[in-house]
């Protein structure tokens, strides 16, 4: 069985040789394949693999505005709105926003 495995082996490389750009195509294949696989799973394990890292994310909550006689139900929250809400809510430990994924990390303690 090894015998085989090795002749096939060196055939193939036999074959790779022969041939340059069939073997740059593939070898270019095999690097995107490759390339957006661990992309793709560096992202999955980050974003959805992982554990949130809070103490308690069970207690996480999301708030949107809302104006429904304009037809938005789920808004994006005014700025002056959220320090509104930070700085004068007594339900939440603290309050942060997200803008274009950058996070503003303001406790209301």
């Amino acid at each position: 069985m090894m015998q085989n495995l090795w002749s096939d082996i060196r055939f193939g490389v036999r074959l790779l040789v022969k041939r340059p750009g069939f073997t740059a195509v593939a070898v270019l294949t095999l690097a995107l394949g490759i390339g957006a696989s661990t992309a793709i799973f560096t992202v999955v394990d980050t974003m959805l693999l992982r554990p949130l890292p809070f103490s308690e994310p069970s207690r996480l909550v999301r708030l949107w505005e809302s104006a429904p006689s304009r037809g938005y139900f789920r808004n994006v929250v005014n700025p002056f709105n959220f320090m509104d809400w930070r700085d004068n809510a007594r339900s939440f430990e603290g309050m942060a926003a997200i803008v274009s994924g950058i996070m503003n990390n303001q406790s209301s303690n």
